[in-house]
């Protein structure tokens, strides 16, 4: 039992957010990784320039609102909302609040899952 608990861990938001802005002065913090998975928090400030990604993704907001633009469609987000992408479609934030910030998970193979 011991060694499957050496394997938790927990990250508050504030911590989290503490690293940021990350390397180079990104808007994202790579926070932990295992296997695939990929876990990063992400805090655009102004605008969202990020490119379509390689892996699937899941976005949990941690703070703020706004919209989620994902090819030709928008939606309205708050905190707490789950917003899964699928690899390789152009989608970004717009009109968000100052205070966003968000969990990324990138997880599975490159191209992501087959449905």
């Amino acid at each position: 039992m011991k060694e499957l608990e050496t394997r938790v861990v927990v990250i508050a938001p504030p911590a989290a957010l503490a690293k940021l802005p990350g390397p180079g002065g990104a808007a994202y913090a790579e926070l932990f990784g295992h296997g695939s998975l990929s876990v990063e928090v992400y805090a655009p400030r102004g605008e969202d320039k990020q490119e379509p990604h390689t892996r699937d993704e899941i976005y949990v907001v941690i703070a703020g609102r706004g919209e989620f633009v994902y090819g030709e469609r928008r939606a309205p987000f708050g905190a707490g909302d789950l917003i899964f992408v699928p690899a390789h479609l152009p989608h970004r934030f717009e009109n968000f609040t100052v205070d966003f910030a968000a969990w990324v998970a990138f997880y599975g193979p490159e191209g992501g899952e087959r449905p």
